[in-house]
């Protein structure tokens, strides 16, 4: 009898151990989080500052849900990105599977945002309600970039509650290896939707 595993349920041991998964400690393996980074203009740190303030607001009258996150922070930043535009495409809940070779498992789950280029995966967005650790997130994006059609070309993450971001960087040729960005955080005094919002930029540049 096949055991459905819901995504949201996975750890990275578990992935580790079914899909002979690793982390890459070498910087080399994912630069595009740090590497030449585009600047943003003015008048984007300014919409960025109200982004901020608009979370931080909500944050005082918990809890902030899903929809939320997705409204007040990640739209504006994939907006700004280039992501709504062309070549890009947005699919939101999207179903996904993944059978376990030798195993009866299948690991099943919605992602939250995907970003598509000619049905290419190039970004995974998971997003959380603002309480929810990004240690727990980061299995289940890992889970949905494994089900990437295509493993032949590298596809990134990025998991945010509103308030943490991290980016993932997945490949899949000879082995399956993983990478994590720096956390970036609002909590901070500096604004550092900044560096997010470049990295997103730089993606897209690099992706379309």
């Amino acid at each position: 009898m096949v055991q459905v595993i819901p995504a949201q349920n996975v750890g990275l041991a578990y992935l580790e151990e079914r899909f002979a998964l690793r982390q890459s400690q070498s910087e080399d393996f994912f630069p595009e989080w740090f590497d030449s980074l585009p600047e943003i203009t003015d008048l984007e740190k300014q919409y960025l500052d109200r982004v901020k303030a608009n979370f931080l607001r909500l944050a005082k009258r918990p809890p902030i849900l899903e929809n939320a996150v997705k409204m007040v922070v990640l739209s504006p930043l994939l907006d700004l990105a280039g992501f709504y535009r062309e070549p890009f495409l947005l699919a939101t809940e999207e179903s996904i599977e993944i059978a376990i070779e030798d195993k009866d498992e299948i690991v099943r789950g919605r992602i939250d945002v995907l970003v598509i280029q000619e049905q290419l995966w190039l970004l995974v967005i998971e997003s959380k309600r603002a309480s929810f650790s990004l240690l727990e997130a980061i299995p289940q994006a890992i889970a949905y970039m494994l089900a990437n059609p295509h493993p032949d070309k590298p596809v990134f993450g990025c998991v945010t509650s509103g308030e943490d971001f991290q980016f993932i960087k997945l490949l899949q040729q000879d082995k399956s290896e993983y990478a994590l960005s720096d956390k970036f955080t609002l909590s901070k005094r500096e604004n550092e939707s900044y560096q997010v919002l470049r990295i997103l930029k730089k993606l897209s540049q690099i992706l379309s």
